[in-house]
């Protein structure tokens, strides 16, 4: 982004009873912006209402005030932001720029106690903070939901590749039926010819004939019935034995799913319940500590700020002393101290902050070991569950199937006596002069009967053989989807590590450009290098992406050597800091959600390296808001727009 965009609006923001403010409105174009003034001057209170507006809770009220405002008038549009005192606690309300200030908040609102800004100082996890805007267990979400689709659209290819198999046999099987019917309609007709040749020598035994006809008719009937029931109990046969391995496999399965003696779910929710108590009184405890720092600091830079009303409580006791154990006298008594003991007090409750952040993360890692633990005994229980019920299924169908078996054995056996009272029949009306004729009758009826079953198994080959092109021809179609599940896996898997490599890349190129424009002495380069490392999560030790943090100094000989953070001055570590926000910044395309950037507290850095970092951090943002003081404010461009009381 250029230094200025002509498109860019003005901004006009109006603030009353914020920090030390009691009210004031103030107009800017795009660009820089640089608020001049010495210490308690409004500078870092202004910029608070400017954070207010666009989003941000971070914002302390006047001590003596019961309610602030803060508008924001950007080009056409306007945006407000409230806050009231109500029973001891504060209330917000309005209508500001942003409605998750998340982004901004880590990077581009770049005040003192910016998260970002001081990671490097408090040594803090630079990964954690760059990966916090990314919703990661989303994404594993979505990358699982994907791998099942994958493993579905594969199982329907291996199913495709089955049917390619079976088509061929499906296509052997209707040739091979066609001349079967062709053969059996050939030597029907043959039959039916030695019929008609014999049945004129006998036109006058009609009547014996008929008879005959009759019990070859009704024996040709039961055979045909034979043959059913005879298929049918072969079916329910193999059904049998199919759902008799499927109870065998349920049973195993639901053996293998052994009672873990270990497994307490009542135990694991009340633990949970337990640490998340434990949990969200630290945040309490954290979020109380960040607020009285933010007023100290705004003491020392404003001296007009007041407690929050939120951080405000009764009885003698002051809101430090219930945050740490040290007892300092300041202006929560009404004493007045020297600036450099609220400073030491201000660093104690830094200190003592960031003790309680990583008890929060120690609970969250033990939180997130319990739920896991949980939900797998929730599902080792759900399929329990689903085994138990099937199997009761299982044994449901195999008794109705066992008695459909049973019946159709009993119909074979009575149709099997049926068949031979009538072949016995046949055979009574058999005479010597009519057996020639009588055979003839039947091998046209078997030949008749055999002929119709060949038709039917073609018929049903031919189904299958359509069947199976139909689904053959969807195969296209799955390899396009497959293909396309698995870019959006490889998608989803990267995302995550482009993020990290952005960052990287985007710190260590822009902090090699500062670097060169800022001219520290024998300060070579300042990386940051992507590394796994092993971490312990509760009983388990996992390995986790790290951003690791390098110096290289060089000797007065010339010589390179690593140094360590630790031995950073504090202008240079400030200015890591800057950079790595501005590498957030960038990475997370901030800038198309907030147009402003705000700098304060630049003081550990000298006026020119100031300068030179104001205009490279300028390019980057449609507003830029410093807070300077009058001698650093010097070193910059007149053309830069100043503001000097607020």
């Amino acid at each position: 982004m250029q230094r200025q965009q002509a498109s860019a609006p003005a901004a006009t923001i109006h603030a009353r009873n914020i920090g030390g403010i009691g009210e004031t409105e103030v107009t800017f174009e795009p660009g820089v912006t640089i608020l001049v003034g010495r210490n308690a001057t409004n500078r870092t209170s202004f910029l608070q209402a400017v954070m207010a507006a666009l989003g941000s809770g971070n914002v302390a009220m006047k001590g003596d005030a019961d309610e602030a405002e803060v508008t924001l008038e950007l080009g056409e549009e306007t945006y407000t932001r409230t806050f009231s005192r109500r029973d001891g606690g504060g209330e917000r309300g309005g209508d500001p720029y942003l409605d998750e200030p998340t982004l901004a908040e880590l990077f581009a609102f770049l005040l003192e106690s910016n998260e970002a800004r001081r990671a490097v100082a408090t040594n803090a996890d630079l990964r954690e903070l760059i990966m916090r805007p990314v919703d990661t267990d989303e994404i594993e979400s979505e990358i699982d939901r994907l791998q099942d689709r994958r493993e579905t659209l594969e199982a329907e290819l291996d199913a495709i590749d089955d049917r390619k198999g079976e088509l061929r046999e499906l296509e052997d099987r209707r040739e091979t039926l066609r001349e079967e019917i062709e053969a059996t309609k050939a030597e029907l007709e043959e039959t039916e010819a030695e019929l008609d040749a014999a049945d004129g020598d006998v036109a006058a035994r009609r009547e014996e004939q008929s008879e005959l006809e009759d019990r070859l008719a009704e024996l040709r009937e039961k055979r045909a019935e034979l043959d059913d029931v005879r298929y049918e109990l072969e079916t329910e046969q193999e059904s049998l034995a199919a759902l008799e391995t499927e109870r065998r496999e349920c049973e195993s399965e639901l053996e293998a799913l052994s009672d873990d003696p270990d497994a307490d779910a009542d135990g694991i929710d009340a633990r949970l319940r337990e640490l998340r108590e434990r949990k969200g009184e630290l945040e309490s405890q954290v979020n109380e500590l960040q607020s009285v720092i933010r007023f100290n600091e705004g003491m020392l830079d404003d001296d007009g700020a007041a407690v929050p009303a939120e951080l405000a409580g009764s009885g003698d006791e002051s809101v430090t002393d219930k945050l740490v154990d040290d007892s300092v006298t300041c202006w929560t008594c009404g004493t007045a101290v020297e600036p450099g003991q609220i400073e030491s007090t201000v660093e104690q409750l830094r200190e003592h902050s960031q003790s309680k952040v990583g008890e929060v993360d120690r609970l969250e890692d033990e939180i997130e070991e319990l739920q896991s633990e949980k939900r797998e005994i929730e599902r080792t229980e759900r399929e329990r569950e689903r085994l138990e019920r099937r199997l009761g299924e299982l044994d449901d169908e195999i008794e109705a199937t066992e008695a459909t078996v049973e019946e159709l054995r009993d119909r074979r056996e009575s149709l099997t006596g049926e068949i031979e009272r009538v072949e016995a029949a046949v055979d009574e009306l058999e005479e010597e002069e009519y057996g020639d004729v009588l055979e003839l009758h039947k091998t046209a009826n078997e030949l008749e009967y055999e002929l119709g079953r060949l038709e039917t198994d073609l018929e049903d080959v031919e189904a299958e053989i359509a069947d199976a092109e139909e689904r053959i021809g969807e195969e296209e179609e799955v390899r396009d989807e497959l293909d396309d599940v698995a870019d959006r896996i490889e998608r989803l898997r990267t995302r995550i590590e482009r993020i990290e490599r952005e960052a990287v890349d985007s710190f260590n190129d822009h902090m090699a450009s500062v670097l060169g424009l800022l001219d520290y002495d024998n300060l070579d380069r300042i990386w940051i290098e992507r590394v796994e490392q092993e971490v312990r999560k509760g009983r388990r030790k996992e390995t986790e992406r790290a951003f690791e943090l390098h110096v290289v100094r060089t000797t007065d000989s010339g010589a390179a050597y690593e140094d360590t953070v630790d031995h950073l001055s504090e202008s240079e570590r400030e200015v890591t800091g800057l950079v790595f926000a501005l590498a957030g910044y960038l990475v997370h395309d901030v800038s198309e959600t907030v147009p402003f950037v705000l700098l304060d507290s630049l003081e550990a850095i000298d006026s020119v390296r100031i300068a030179a970092l104001v205009d490279y951090f300028a390019d980057h943002a449609q507003h830029l808001l410093v807070a300077l003081l009058p001698e650093d404010a010097a070193e910059l461009d007149d053309g830069h727009e100043r503001v000097t009381e607020i």
